[in-house]
C-alpha cells in the first residue's frame, strides 16, 4: 500500500469512527490532544501524521493504531449501500448494525434533510409541501454521494417515486430493498412507540397495503431484495454482507434472498 492510499484509508477510518461515536471534530481533537485543523487534514488524507499522534488519535477513538490503518471495511472497496423500503422495513435497525459490522458510517438521509432545512420533516411538509421536500432530498443525496466514501444510507420511503433521484441512487449506490409484509411494517412502527398510524385512521392498514402495493414495482428495481419478515436482524445483515461481497458496479444483478 503506497503512502497516499495509506493516509486516505486512515482518514476514512477516523471519520467513520468519529461519526459512529457521534463526536464532533472539536471533541475528538480535545481528547486526542490535536488541533481541529490537523484533524481535518487527517480525515481528508492529507496529514503526514506521526506515530505518537497516530497512537493518541487511536486511543481517543477507542481503538488501536493498527485498526485505524485498516480503513473502512479493511482492504475492500465498499460501495455506498442504500437501504430502501417503507417505514417499518427495518432500515435504521439493519442499517446501524450493518454499518458497525462493515466499519463504515451510517447515514439517515431524512436526518440530513432536516439539518439542511433547519426544520423537522413534519414542518417541511406542513410549511413547504412535498415538492420542496423532494428538491431537498435530491440536493442532500447529491451531497452525500459527493463525499465519495463507503457508508450505509437509510433512504426515505418515497425516494423511489422521484424517477431522477432514484435513478441517481441506483447508478451510484448498491440499492437494497428491505421487503416486509404490511403487518410487519405496522407492528415495527408501533413497537417504536409511534401510535400515529392508528390514531383517528380506521382505514390506516388498508392505506398501508395500497401504498405498499403501489410502490412494490418501484422498490423491485433495486439491485437486490432482502426479505425481512420472519427473519432476525443479524440474519438480514449477514445476507446483505454476502450481497456486498459479490457486488460488481456499475451494473448489479437482481437477486431475491
Amino acid at each position: 500500500m503506497d503512502a497516499d492510499r495509506l493516509l486516505a484509508g486512515l482518514g476514512q477510518r477516523v471519520r467513520a469512527l468519529r461519526t459512529e461515536r457521534r463526536s464532533t471534530l472539536r471533541d475528538l481533537a480535545g481528547r486526542a490532544g490535536l488541533s481541529e485543523r490537523f484533524l481535518v487534514q487527517v480525515e481528508a488524507g492529507r496529514a503526514n501524521i506521526s506515530v505518537r499522534k497516530h497512537a493518541s488519535l487511536a486511543g481517543a477513538l477507542g481503538t488501536t493504531p493498527a485498526e485505524l490503518l485498516r480503513g473502512p471495511g479493511g482492504e475492500r472497496d465498499l460501495p455506498v449501500i442504500a437501504l430502501l423500503g417503507l417505514r417499518g422495513a427495518g432500515k435504521t435497525t439493519v442499517g446501524r448494525r450493518l454499518a458497525r459490522r462493515l466499519r463504515v458510517p451510517f447515514v439517515e438521509l431524512d436526518r440530513r434533510i432536516e439539518e439542511a432545512a433547519g426544520l423537522t420533516l413534519d414542518e417541511i411538509f406542513a410549511l413547504h409541501g412535498e415538492e420542496y421536500y423532494r428538491r431537498l432530498e435530491r440536493e442532500t443525496l447529491d451531497r452525500v454521494l459527493r463525499e465519495a466514501r463507503p457508508l450505509v444510507l437509510a433512504t426515505g420511503g418515497g425516494i423511489v417515486t422521484s424517477a431522477d433521484t432514484f435513478g441517481v441512487l441506483r447508478r451510484r449506490a448498491l440499492t437494497i430493498w428491505l421487503r416486509a409484509e404490511p403487518e410487519d411494517h405496522w407492528n415495527r412502527v408501533v413497537q417504536q412507540g409511534d401510535r400515529r398510524p392508528m390514531a383517528d385512521h380506521p382505514e390506516a392498514m388498508a392505506q398501508l397495503r395500497r401504498l405498499l402495493a403501489a410502490r412494490r414495482p418501484l422498490y423491485a428495481e433495486a439491485a437486490y431484495t432482502v426479505e425481512t419478515s420472519g427473519t432476525e436482524t443479524d440474519e438480514v445483515v449477514r445476507r446483505i454482507e454476502s450481497l456486498v461481497g459479490r457486488y460488481s458496479p456499475p451494473r448489479a444483478r437482481f437477486m431475491t434472498t
